[in-house]
């Protein structure tokens, strides 16, 4: 087998990440080598590869879930919004610059599109496939000029595309016929049919539908997924924990413990790698919740300020919501708060900012003996240690250089009573480390709170993949799937008026 496939979608978040991811599983299991790609992702949930690139993270969720080792080459273009109108660039790996949406699209795309093009051809000389997964929608015709992700990207490699349509969301029928009709006949040519996501109900009672809609297309349904709870693992964006819908949802032990141990997450401003919380959640026994309101820290037993592109901005928004003072109630009680990246920063006495917001020298919340200072080059790290006695393993993503003036060390950074600070993504990830660090918060809480002794972060995470696997291998057509990443799209697919717009 040699070729590709782009997987795109009616919208976003219509499950082309995880359909990509679910493609990739059900191949590697076939024996196939294969590896995913997004030419151009936006997100603020990003990983560092081993070679020290910086992707988004829903990208290295699909390396895992083909079994390979992620790379810069699959998401050479990731762009990190800091505000509404404008995001960070990050090229193969490293940021080269702000730029406005404006400025992006009206140039600096496009000429991106020999760099995406030859990622993606090295990709295509390593690999027996590659598994490309487009943004937003292919019709999005204000910007089908300078697209590299979509459309752009399916025409440079002659890739065959499938569709992927929301039906949980209604009105995907409409979608799919309007999504291949607002194309130009060069893009329909590659539109080889659709695949329906989030079905729930009798299937018998869509084919109806299906069988109109390939009589107006000409076009085949090359499945419909099944709606399953807790699928949405590494998103790009969203407020959602991702393993914890499946965990809550399926037949898990109850807490060893009397006690459940409940978490707030402080939703501050464009908070980035959210998935750090997705190992608390996936623990029998621990409850995590999204939070913006001060009472609502009252009844937790931990706070996490989690990181965040926009530090300043976010401690702005804790004291006028008066989380600020209500953070600092806790740390006098000592009540167990942990802040991750940004929000380490945030808990720290001074920031000096002349980079990320330009806001120069910013008090911070002083529950922390840090001073950080706001780097023009991005820290982007892997590194391994040791905490409360057990091995760790992380990740960092930060501008920000911490300098720790007292304490006890934790990781990189440091904690004061009850209060602990680090800028290491994905370390509660680390079983034996997570298990101890929840016993110290239930001790701090006075819960009788015991973690699981066999919760395995990493099990839970294939099991996933594997469930992304089977919803592909059991209920898409996979043999007519294998001939479009083979042969490419069929020929002769019929024109469908009116066509992108002159």
């Amino acid at each position: 087998m040699s070729g590709g496939l782009l997987v795109a979608g009616t919208t976003s978040d219509a499950g082309k990440s995880v359909v990509t991811a679910g493609i990739c599983r059900w191949l590697s299991r076939k024996g196939v080598s294969v590896a995913p790609f997004k030419a151009q992702n936006m997100s603020l949930n990003s990983f560092v590869t081993r070679e020290g690139a910086e992707i988004g993270r829903a990208q290295a969720m699909q390396a895992q879930a083909a079994r390979v080792e992620p790379s810069a080459l699959m998401n050479p273009v990731l762009l990190k919004p800091g505000g509404e109108k404008s995001s960070q660039v990050v090229l193969m790996g490293r940021p080269v610059g702000e730029m406005s949406a404006r400025g992006y699209h009206g140039g600096r795309q496009q000429a991106l599109l020999d760099t995406v093009v030859g990622c993606l051809e090295e990709l295509r000389g390593t690999y027996d496939a590659v598994i490309c997964e487009g943004a937003g929608s292919p019709a999005e015709i204000n910007l089908r000029r300078t697209d590299i992700v979509n459309m752009g990207i399916a025409r440079a490699a002659r890739f065959p595309v499938v569709v992927v349509g929301d039906i949980d969301r209604g009105g995907v029928f409409a979608s799919f016929f309007g999504t291949v009709a607002l194309l130009g006949p060069a893009d329909q040519e590659l539109v080889a049919g659709f695949l329906v996501n989030k079905f729930r109900g009798d299937v018998s009672l869509l084919e109806p539908g299906l069988d109109m809609l390939r009589g107006l297309t000409g076009r085949n349904t090359f499945g419909v997924l099944p709606f399953r709870h807790g699928l949405g693992i590494d998103e790009e964006d969203g407020l959602r924990v991702s393993l914890r819908g499946a965990v809550r949802e399926s037949a898990v032990a109850p807490p060893l413990g009397e006690d459940v141990l409940r978490v707030a997450v402080c939703a501050v401003p464009l908070m980035s790698n959210f998935t750090d919380v997705d190992a608390l959640a996936a623990e029998p026994g621990v409850v995590v919740r999204f939070v913006d309101r001060a009472e609502e820290l009252a009844d937790a037993d931990l706070v996490v300020v989690p990181g965040t592109r926009g530090t300043v901005r976010a401690l702005a928004w804790l004291r006028e919501r008066g989380l600020a003072d209500a953070l600092a109630r806790r740390a006098a009680q000592g009540r167990p708060v942990l802040g991750i990246c940004g929000g380490f920063q945030v808990l720290g006495e001074h920031i000096e900012d002349d980079v990320e917001s330009r806001a120069g020298a910013v008090d911070g919340l002083g529950l922390l003996p840090v001073r950080v200072r706001f780097a023009r080059e991005k820290t982007l790290a892997r590194p391994v240690g040791q905490a409360l006695g057990e091995p760790v393993e992380g990740y960092e993503i930060h501008h920000g250089v911490a300098e720790v003036h007292g304490g006890k060390p934790f990781l990189d950074g440091c904690r004061v009573g009850e209060v602990w600070g680090t800028h290491w993504h994905g370390s509660l990830e680390s079983d034996a480390f997570r298990r101890r660090f929840l016993t110290e918060v239930a001790r701090a809480a006075g819960r009788r709170f015991v973690p699981a002794p066999d919760t395995s972060f990493g099990a839970l995470r294939e099991e996933q993949l594997d469930l992304l696997g089977d919803l592909i291998e059991e209920h898409a057509d996979t043999e007519a799937l294998l001939r479009l990443i083979d042969g490419g799209a069929p020929a002769g697919l019929p024109f469908v008026p009116p066509g992108a717009p002159s």
